[in-house]
């Protein structure tokens, strides 16, 4: 399974849509591009891996795998990047401005549950960002 990211770039913050074979999964917010920097930037474009994960804070989630000189990038629920953000990629219902996002939890409920489908699958579900 292919997703896409497509974003758009601001200043205050990164908006996208995750696409599958042309429909709509979800729209994204991130942290704006600040050269990948850790923690104060979000991940560069090109092809990656996504994987489950759990973790005590955000219980089962999922990882993008081999982001090159990062680690830990997740998709979890936020719904402000700049305040919530340290890299990780929050799945929202609706954009509401720059980085800022509404009903994220279902959005990612939504997400985790169509990947999670094809990995239980043993498909491989890849990301490209553009």
């Amino acid at each position: 399974m292919v997703l896409f990211l497509t974003r758009t770039y601001f200043p205050e913050g990164t908006n996208g849509k995750i696409q599958c074979e042309g429909k709509l999964i979800c729209n994204t917010i991130e942290l704006p591009w600040k050269k990948n920097e850790k923690r104060v930037s979000c991940i560069p474009e090109g092809k990656y891996f996504i994987r489950k994960r759990y973790s005590t804070k955000f219980k089962w989630h999922l990882e993008v795998v081999d982001v090159k000189n990062r680690s830990f990038i997740l998709f979890h629920p936020a719904n402000n990047a700049l305040q919530e953000l340290n890299g990780c990629i929050a799945p929202v219902t609706k954009l509401s401005g720059p980085g800022l996002g509404l009903m994220s939890r279902k959005a990612f409920e939504k997400l985790k549950t169509f990947v999670y489908g094809a990995l239980d699958r043993k498909e491989s579900v890849e990301l490209i960002v553009e």
